[in-house]
């Protein structure tokens, strides 16, 4: 008997989670792999300000900001111009006649317009105002008289691309230099409500921004000005974490909002076993960039790192309900001591037994 239970006691007793100590073992090497941080009310705002540990498409957000509520003429642009003369002998209009209407004439490359006796005129940069005043000065020497108007139909320069995740894709023109990017997802028919926490990205000079639905439209500071030739996209929340150990769940879990919290992921992948979860065992395992890492306390110290929560103090759980889950984190529920002793004591039990029916059958 003493030999089966030594035996059971150097196995390997079969579990659905590691226990803490085994999963921690080699922070104690000479030379560890992994850098372990325990996180407490103190060493929270540190740790949430290290470095993302993935890096997304996005290059953070452009606060709103108000513009003036004109247009600006850009090259690719047509103009339509109407002048109006009262002079008997006219050069611009024809006989007979007070007006002549020269439309759709392109802003060209270099910015100009061409005008019968005036040749090229340079209006872009120009609000259609500042262009008609423009024209007019142009024509005065050879019609003191004449007046101008001019109408504007934007070109490429001054539309707006919302590419997807909207009910009505395509591009729109750019009413004036005030218009923001919820007024252009309105254009396009809101948001497609299948996109799970969608998440906004504008592309502008070459440089893709990014934020979340949830948090553009929560703070009207957000809502950011466009310009000519910007792009909309809007995609679904790719971001995930695993769900590993003793929790209700074992799978992949998507990130449901702009931001997950531990004690989110935790209750997102089922809670904690109650039979088998060990409460100050919960880990988040995360892997950081080479050049991430920093010696003074500003970022990690290696590029793997765990992190571990106890989940029965008060200062365990409100720093677990603030450190932010990153894309790709491992939330480990490990398991507890305790299941694998009952375990231990349950299969001595069983062997007690099967000894005293074997004896009483030979008796």
């Amino acid at each position: 008997m003493l030999f089966c239970c030594g035996g059971l006691a150097a196995c390997t007793l079969p579990r659905g989670a590691a226990l803490s100590s085994e999963v921690l073992e080699a922070r104690d090497a000479e030379n560890p792999e992994f850098q372990v941080v325990p996180v407490t009310q103190a060493s929270l705002a540190g740790v949430n300000r290290w470095p993302r540990a993935v890096a997304t498409a996005g290059q953070g957000w452009i606060g709103g900001q108000r513009g003036p509520d004109s247009q600006i003429i850009r090259s690719n642009d047509r103009v339509t111009v109407t002048i109006w003369d009262n002079e008997a002998n006219s050069l611009l209009t024809p006989a007979g006649q007070k007006s002549v209407v020269i439309s759709g004439v392109a802003v060209s490359s270099s910015g100009t317009i061409f005008l019968p006796y005036v040749e090229e005129v340079l209006i872009r940069g120009q609000t259609p105002d500042q262009a008609r005043q423009t024209l007019q000065a142009a024509l005065a020497p050879i019609a003191p008289s004449a007046q101008v108007q001019l109408s504007l139909e934007p070109g490429q320069g001054n539309m707006v691309d919302v590419v997807s995740g909207v009910a009505q894709p395509g591009s729109y023109p750019l009413p004036d230099r005030n218009s923001t990017i919820l007024s252009f997802i309105a254009q396009a028919g809101g948001i497609a409500p299948a996109l799970r926490n969608p998440l906004v990205r504008l592309i502008r000079d070459s440089k893709t921004y990014e934020i979340s639905a949830e948090r553009l439209m929560a703070d009207g500071s957000l809502d950011t000005t466009l310009r000519g030739r910007d792009k909309i996209l809007i995609e679904e929340d790719r971001r995930y974490f695993t769900a590993l150990g003793a929790t209700g769940t074992e799978k992949i879990m998507p990130f449901d909002k702009a931001s997950v919290t531990a004690l989110e992921a935790v209750s997102m992948s089922g809670g904690l076993s109650d039979a088998r979860a060990n409460p100050r065992g919960v880990l988040i395992l995360r892997e950081y960039l080479p050049a991430q890492l920093r010696r003074d306390g500003s970022g990690p110290e290696m590029e793997r790192v765990v992190f571990t929560f106890d989940l029965t103090s008060a200062d365990g759980l409100f720093a677990a309900r603030g450190f932010q889950v990153a894309h790709g984190d491992t939330v480990l529920a490990t398991e507890s001591p305790v299941v694998a002793a009952r375990t231990v004591m349950g299969l001595i039990g069983s062997a007690f037994s099967v000894t005293n029916v074997a004896s009483n059958i030979s008796n």
